[in-house]
């Protein structure tokens, strides 16, 4: 268990609170009765064999995908009600598997463009590059380990850097939940070490959702792990209680 992992604190209220969620497609419930709360300041990881229904609820929270009946509450704001833009505003952030970033901008234009008030539609006819956004992008580039690449353009980034650019993407909008799917897949071994102790910062004031096979990884960054199975809760707990539970070990890690 690394350093991160033992530096979570609990509030008494959850941030995120997720009551009887489900979802089903054409009569498949691939998200069932779910019950899942998550606190500030924690590194909650969801593991599970493929069709467990992981990328699912990270759908039903950023509103990609519509819930069948239940609740998704976030700081009190009922997302299940809300638009895609909507459940952004109010400082949820998604990273998806594949990085989703601008290749023929430099780093440095890459986080600019995700500043707040950006250059989106109208935005755009008012954008100053002021201060404030460039003190902004230099805070974060330090943080997702890319100062140095600030004016490189992004297709020259390795695999790695470009998923921290798009954490960095997220990181300058300041959401108060950041959901990442298999953030180190195709990294490097020094690349994943980086990217725990990224995920340990940055967890620091926020919730930080993340979907993971990598078992190792999982160990270095998880305050609590969630196993799901079949669209619900197989198990949950500390990675040595699930690694040790007989049932994820015969549905998943036996395998």
């Amino acid at each position: 268990m690394s350093e991160h992992a033992i530096g979570f604190e609990s509030d008494a209220h959850p941030v995120l609170a997720i009551e009887d969620l489900t979802v089903s497609f054409d009569g498949f419930k691939a998200v069932d009765k779910l019950n899942l709360y998550v606190q500030r300041n924690e590194v909650r990881v969801v593991i599970g064999p493929n069709g467990a229904g992981k990328t699912t609820v990270l759908d039903l929270i950023c509103g990609k995908t519509r819930a069948t009946s239940g609740s998704i509450k976030f700081n009190n704001h009922e997302l299940t009600k809300m638009s895609e833009h909507a459940i952004v505003r109010v400082g949820v952030g998604r990273k998806f598997q594949t990085p989703s970033i601008y290749e023929n901008l430099s780093v440095f234009e890459n986080l600019e463009m995700s500043f707040p008030r950006g250059r989106k539609v109208f935005g755009a006819l008012t954008f100053k590059r002021s201060p404030d956004v460039v003190a902004r992008v230099e805070a974060v580039a330090a943080e997702i380990f890319l100062e140095a690449q600030l004016h490189t353009q992004a297709d020259l980034l390795s695999h790695g850097q470009k998923q921290w650019l798009e954490i960095g993407m997220l990181l300058m909008q300041e959401p108060e939940l950041l959901m990442l799917d298999e953030p180190v897949a195709g990294m490097s071994v020094s690349e994943r070490e980086k990217t725990a102790e990224l995920l340990g910062r940055i967890s620091q004031g926020r919730s930080v959702v993340v979907i993971e096979h990598d078992m190792d990884f999982v160990k270095s960054i998880a305050h609590k792990v969630t196993v799901l199975h079949q669209g619900k809760i197989l198990a949950e707990g500390s990675m040595e209680k699930v690694q040790s539970d007989p049932k994820v070990i015969d549905v998943y890690l036996g395998h």
